[in-house]
């Protein structure tokens, strides 16, 4: 991916010179349980957050912004990545009639405090829509490489660009009516529930931000799209219970399968049309 050519963000805060605390100690598969034993209590992964911080040891305490280093390539491969979120976004607002305004995004280390709470570098990437920001510690991408999808540039643009379609969400109002539908006491959780179309509508819009960026800068290369939907496979409910207790429970999924999550990537992809993302109509996922 020669990412080199994209437009750098300026919303990205580096605290990873501030974190409070070491990695947890948390691997995927215990994170899974917890995030599915949260889900048969009636708790959303957002409020498993605090949980899994404590269990990873983590101490609390808020990430203090420092001064991203010249020459940190990592630091520089997020600027480029969530700036040209922001050139397709606006373009796509535009088209709606409507004014997108950009998130923060934190890049941390080993813990950080967020307005959804504590969070660990175990459980991953997120957003929050509480304070529309993303968290990332770049560590993860540490761990695409050895056990989810084995990595790469793109794969990796891909996680960012699934967050910032979280962001996407909130400004749209579908996170908002998720929320209320889980307040009336709805469940969402399960195969075909509202948290899985909440997060295959974000792997959508990753699919088309990554076509309209592609069609801007020419910078994927060979083997780019393959890696990324490796990532979206390895990153599936399916799979991801299956390593971590060894069967498969479909009325516990919040993210969809790995067929699915590579299936709505590709669609909007392919299409580069947010209507054809419209998860919530769609009978089949």
């Amino acid at each position: 991916m020669k990412w080199g050519s994209g437009q750098r963000s300026d919303n990205v805060i580096d605290a990873r010179g501030g974190s409070s605390g070491g990695r947890g100690g948390l691997g995927l598969g215990a994170i899974a349980v917890i995030v599915i034993i949260g889900l048969f209590l009636g708790k959303s992964p957002t409020e498993m957050l605090g949980l899994i911080g404590q269990m990873g040891g983590m101490q609390t305490g808020t990430s203090t912004q420092v001064a991203p280093a010249e020459d940190d390539q990592g630091s520089d491969f997020v600027r480029a990545i969530l700036g040209e979120t922001e050139v397709v976004w606006e373009q796509q607002f535009r088209a709606l009639g409507q004014r997108y305004t950009a998130p923060k995004l934190v890049l941390f280390s080993g813990s950080v405090a967020s307005a959804c709470g504590h969070a660990s570098a175990a459980m991953g990437p997120f957003y929050c829509p509480g304070d529309q920001r993303a968290y990332l510690d770049m560590s993860f991408f540490d761990d695409m490489r050895r056990s989810l999808g084995g990595g790469g540039e793109f794969a990796y643009a891909y996680v960012i660009a699934h967050e910032i379609g979280h962001h996407v969400q909130t400004l749209l109002g579908v996170s908002d009516a998720v929320n209320q539908a889980r307040r009336r006491g709805q469940k969402v959780e399960g195969d075909g529930g509202l948290l899985v179309r909440q997060e295959l509508q974000a792997d959508c819009f990753a699919g088309l931000w990554a076509q309209k960026a592609e069609q801007r800068l020419q910078w994927l290369e060979s083997g780019d799209i393959e890696r990324a939907l490796a990532t979206a496979t390895a990153i599936g409910d399916d799979r991801l219970q299956k390593q971590a207790r060894g069967s498969i429970v479909p009325d516990a999924f919040t993210h969809g399968t790995s067929a699915q999550r590579v299936r709505w990537f590709r669609i909007g992809f392919e299409g580069g049309d947010i209507r054809r993302c419209d998860t919530f109509a769609a009978k089949s996922l």
